[in-house]
């Protein structure tokens, strides 16, 4: 039974990209696929790319993988899907095309899809009548028209598909969803039709286990993270699959676990319904899978099924809220959570005396209540125990001239505040806040153009 082996290079923008290059050196794999798009990522791209059109994608690809090991990739015949296209899919190809050139690699095929932007169609969709709700709230779209980054569908796996028939030896995509990157590779090679649901649910279940990288061998396990082993030299997921299985398991000589338990935690990351777990390319049921250890550092996932897929496409766009500025003061034992406390009540007395007009003001206690918030330990045990406590105001406003105002009250307050107090980091600067607005758009509104480009 022929078996496609596919492995998990990057988790997201900044991931290190040691566990992907031992994977080409140490592993056996025919394909690797590259993640590296967020909500967010896509909108700093889109700002990047209207400061200089020359930016917009993600250049660590080119520079800390290809230059590395793309040489090494087309001779062992190993072929990769990204999304490092980002915002500026063009921009990524002629610099890897730059890149195979001087490494001599000529006949080399990139594939690039496009299609998933579709921000110029938006007064277009308008008039025909596609109102972009949104899938949190009932906000109008008309208040954010005029203030969009980027607006991007979630595409699947087949125009990638389309370019590794095509011989492509890489296929670089702007916001192909995470799971279709390694998807079209199984379905190109199995040659599975658009319409085997089960074996679809299957690829792309492969594909979510090795999206984000690390995390799905033994980094940021909250199961037992002091069993991973070598975790400096974690390695990062591959998975076998055949027309039938699904194995998961990593390259030889390098750190990470695979087994039941970090397998389940990245299974369930982010299905929001495991009977109905929505991607571009089918609807996935694992709420009866299997997950069973078959041999060290290997793991058999079983009894995945799927339905038709949906006939609209998540479409994620980016736009400008308004402004924040985050300050911070730290504070030593004895006291150091009543410090910080008065500390704050400070800040707002002057800036109630300064007229600020701030939209919202968060105040949290690093070290006491920053990360869980409401569900904190604020025990007077848990308050007297702390060493240290470091203030933290957040300020945000539509007028950049508000957030502004906090900024110089700060630093005084090392001298002029309770004792203990330490500035650090130097001044606070006022930051532009991108949101996200979530929505779908129906499938037939996206055109996607696959291409290739032979290098000479």
């Amino acid at each position: 039974m022929k078996k496609v082996s596919i492995g998990g290079g990057q988790g997201f923008w900044g991931d290190s990209p040691d566990a992907a290059i031992h994977m080409v050196r140490k592993g056996d794999i025919q394909y690797i696929g590259f993640d590296y798009l967020a909500e967010l990522t896509l909108s700093i791209m889109a700002k990047q790319q209207l400061k200089d059109p020359t930016k917009g994608f993600a250049p660590d690809f080119v520079d800390h993988f290809l230059k590395v090991v793309g040489k090494e990739c087309r001779d062992k015949g190993i072929r990769i899907t990204t999304n490092a296209g980002g915002m500026n899919i063009t921009g990524c190809v002629e610099q890897i095309r730059q890149c195979v050139a001087a490494q001599g690699m000529s006949g080399y095929k990139i594939g690039y899809v496009l299609g998933d932007s579709i921000k110029d169609r938006i007064p277009q969709l308008l008039k025909e009548g596609w109102t972009f709700p949104n899938l949190d709230n009932d906000s109008s779209f008309l208040d954010i028209q005029d203030k969009i980054y980027n607006c991007n569908a979630y595409i699947g796996h087949e125009g990638i598909e389309e370019c590794l028939e095509e011989g492509a030896d890489v296929v670089v995509t702007g916001r192909a969803a995470d799971s279709a990157l390694f998807l079209a590779p199984i379905a190109h090679e199995l040659h599975w039709k658009d319409d085997d649901w089960d074996r679809l649910a299957r690829g792309i279940m492969a594909g979510h286990l090795l999206e984000c990288g690390g995390q799905g061998a033994g980094g940021n396990y909250m199961y037992d993270w002091r069993s991973v082993p070598r975790m400096d030299e974690l390695g990062f997921p591959i998975a076998d699959v055949t027309d039938e299985t699904l194995e998961i398991t990593k390259a030889p000589d390098c750190g990470g676990i695979i087994c039941e338990q970090s397998c389940k935690e990245q299974f369930l990351y982010e299905v929001l319904d495991p009977a109905n777990y929505i991607t571009p390319d089918v609807t996935v049921d694992i709420s009866k899978a299997t997950i069973q250890q078959v041999g060290d550092n290997r793991v058999r996932v079983g009894n995945i099924h799927g339905k038709p897929r949906p006939d609209t496409l998540k479409l994620c766009i980016g736009y400008h809220k308004g402004w924040k500025t985050v300050s911070m003061l730290s504070f030593a034992w004895p006291d150091a959570y009543e410090k910080a406390k008065y500390c704050g009540e400070v800040i707002m007395k002057k800036m109630k005396r300064l007229g600020m007009k701030a939209d919202d003001v968060h105040i949290s206690y690093i070290g006491l209540n920053s990360l869980h918030l409401g569900v904190a330990d604020m025990s007077q045990t848990a308050i007297d125990n702390l060493n240290e406590c470091v203030l933290r105001i957040a300020v945000f406003s539509e007028d950049k001239k508000e957030c502004a105002k906090i900024i110089p009250e700060i630093s005084p307050l090392q001298l002029n505040g309770p004792p203990g107090a330490s500035f650090f980091g130097g001044r606070a600067h006022v930051q532009e806040v991108m949101a996200l607005w979530p929505t779908i758009i129906p499938r037939d509104a996206i055109r996607i153009e696959p291409h290739i480009l032979e290098v000479k």
